[in-house]
């Protein structure tokens, strides 16, 4: 045999060694490799499972709050109308007795301008009345909103 031929089979051998030897490895990372599949295939499921648990904790509280916003709204609602009945009562008082001013004595002698005077401040206050009503209402519902948000917030945070 020539030096070249020997050469050529010690690199034969070589790689018929190094394949051995991979093919070896291999089997043997395969199975390691597998093991380690499995286990996160188990890690994620697990993680995916306690996500959904935590999505649906916080979703229920977001929602009993949200319930709850929901309830105290329509208290303040009914009580926006009874008030709103209240100063209706107060305003037709108001306008009978802005009428009656002319029927004094005392207030014909007046004259004209002092019951248009009345009826004017009678008017301004039942206007002023309704928008104060109003800013009330809008004021228990924006009260309400951001009560509701810091309780949803703290639910979910703790």
């Amino acid at each position: 045999m020539t030096p070249g031929q020997i050469l050529a089979v010690i690199l034969v051998g070589a790689a018929i060694s190094a394949a051995g030897t991979w093919q070896v490895q291999d089997w043997r990372y395969g199975k390691q490799l597998a093991e380690i599949g499995k286990a996160q295939a188990i890690a994620i499921a697990e993680a995916g499972s306690s996500a959904r648990q935590e999505e649906q904790r916080r979703q229920s509280a977001v929602n009993k709050e949200a319930s709850n916003a929901r309830e105290q709204n329509k208290i303040a609602d009914v009580d926006a109308r009874t008030a709103d009945a209240a100063g209706d009562r107060l305003h037709v008082e108001a306008g009978k007795f802005a009428a009656t001013a002319c029927g004094d004595p005392g207030a014909a002698q007046r004259g004209a301008s002092a019951t248009r005077a009345a009826m004017v401040l009678s008017e301004l206050f039942q206007r002023a009345d309704k928008r104060a009503g109003e800013l009330a209402a809008a004021y228990d519902r924006a009260r309400i909103a951001g009560l509701a948000c810091e309780a949803s917030y703290h639910s979910i945070r703790n």
